[in-house]
């Protein structure tokens, strides 16, 4: 049984410290989305619940995550995204999370088939859309959970695979290093936890994580060096949500 202890005085570290609460945008795919958790909707949505709470810090944080998109969907909505989430005294956010590359990764059709986003082009791709969030503000990257490579084809037609997915994660935790921007190696984490834990926290599908890997992806973030997380015990968070995921 998993029990997670939201954060009371969430901070991001890469931020000089805030008074007043911070507007976070959450850009990606199905991963900041939520897909695959009819439950909770997602670490994301997770996350804006608890800052909503009267003693939180009150941060406003809007869930940008679109299914399938690949990185240079994420590239091209970026900044109009951005711009058009200042309605607190017309600022604009103060941080950007990004989640997206799993699409990128995938095969077409077969097995061997062509890349959905051919690699070198992703490298490219994947620098512009960094270069563009960090002109606009600090940015956090949260990478890629690992699939299920027994239960692909995807829709009869995404091949996705664990060799395709570390090429493609490696290159962007390298663009991310390159621009010191902190980056989440989830596909890592996961994948040293051994097969049986990482089956347990995947949906049916092989490709999304369930309510449990939420929950999973969810801790890994906010013990993250980039987030400092301490002990939250208010009894009315309790009370109104319960996060205790019973083992499946």
């Amino acid at each position: 049984m998993h029990t997670f202890l939201a954060s009371s005085s969430m901070q991001v570290s890469v931020l000089p410290n805030h008074f007043q609460p911070m507007k976070i945008v959450a850009l990606g795919d199905s991963l900041i989305y939520g897909f695959g958790d009819p439950e909770k909707g997602g670490w994301i949505e997770q996350l804006r619940r608890w800052w909503m709470l009267p003693d939180s810090p009150g941060h406003v944080l809007y869930n940008l995550g679109v299914r399938g998109d690949r990185t240079q969907q994420v590239a091209q909505r970026l900044e109009v995204e951005f711009r058009h989430r200042g309605e607190l005294r017309n600022r604009v956010p103060d941080l950007i999370i990004l989640s997206v590359g799993v699409n990128d990764s995938a095969r077409l059709a077969r097995p061997d088939g062509r890349s959905y986003t051919d690699f070198t082009l992703f490298e490219k791709e994947i620098a512009t859309l960094l270069d563009l969030a960090q002109q606009l503000c600090p940015v956090l990257f949260v990478g890629m959970v690992p699939v299920d490579e027994a239960k692909m084809p995807f829709l009869d037609c995404f091949y996705y695979n664990h060799t395709d997915q570390n090429r493609y994660k490696e290159a962007t935790r390298i663009a991310c290093n390159k621009r010191q921007i902190p980056y989440l190696d989830i596909f890592e984490q996961w994948m040293e936890r051994g097969e049986s834990w990482r089956l347990k926290r995947l949906s049916k599908d092989g490709l999304h994580p369930n309510t449990l890997g939420y929950q999973a992806l969810l801790e890994d973030a906010t013990n993250w060096d980039a987030i400092h997380s301490v002990g939250f015990t208010n009894a009315a968070y309790h009370s109104q949500f319960d996060y205790h995921i019973k083992p499946f």
